[in-house]
């Protein structure tokens, strides 16, 4: 478990004392999930929080077709969790799968819960990482596949090219709300 890298993370947001650090790495384990293997189920209840150490990680749901919806993947460095399903104590509507084999730190909710409670440092650093990836980055994401088309969708996905590069074209059409078809023919439109 690379804890450095997962503290250096946390700190980027706000810094933990010495104890408040100590108190978190007690509560976390490390374990390693298969490419394909689900990190929570939808209908099960959220039990853990992830530090994404390596591998890809999708979010994804079922439509009443069959089909698999994806809205966000998650790359190395990252905090991973159903967090809607957390803080409404019900269960997940989406799946959380490994796109790639994965290796997590996984804590579990509701000891970190309890640890929020009793650290000022730890529940400011909660509170700043959901402002800037749940509302600050979120809105815009949300606007997006209100108003903008697919192809204008995938011109941004491609800014990010280590992540477009590891996604498969299936994932990326899912994630755009296209078939492959539409998708072969908006990439063909870009080139």
């Amino acid at each position: 478990m690379n804890k450095s890298i997962f503290l250096e993370q946390i700190n980027q947001y706000y810094p933990l004392s010495g104890e408040t650090a100590a108190a978190l790495l007690d509560i976390c384990t490390e374990k390693q999930y298969h490419k394909n293997e689900l990190l929570l189920e939808s209908g099960s209840m959220a039990r853990y929080y992830y530090f994404l150490q390596s591998g890809l990680i999708g979010y994804y749901t079922i439509d009443e077709q069959g089909d698999y919806i994806y809205k966000i993947f998650f790359e190395e460095n990252s905090f991973v969790a159903s967090t809607a399903a957390i803080i409404k104590n019900e269960p997940s509507d989406f799946n959380i799968i490994a796109l790639e084999d994965c290796s997590v730190i996984q804590y579990p909710v509701k000891a970190y819960r309890e640890l929020l409670e009793k650290h000022h440092d730890l529940a400011l650093f909660h509170i700043h990482y959901l402002e800037k990836n749940w509302v600050v980055k979120k809105e815009p994401l949300e606007v997006s596949l209100k108003y903008e088309t697919a192809k204008k969708r995938y011109l941004q996905l491609l800014e990010n090219k280590p992540l477009h590069n590891r996604l498969k074209q299936h994932y990326i059409a899912s994630y755009l709300g296209v078939t492959p078809t539409q998708l072969s023919r908006i990439k063909k439109e870009i080139n």
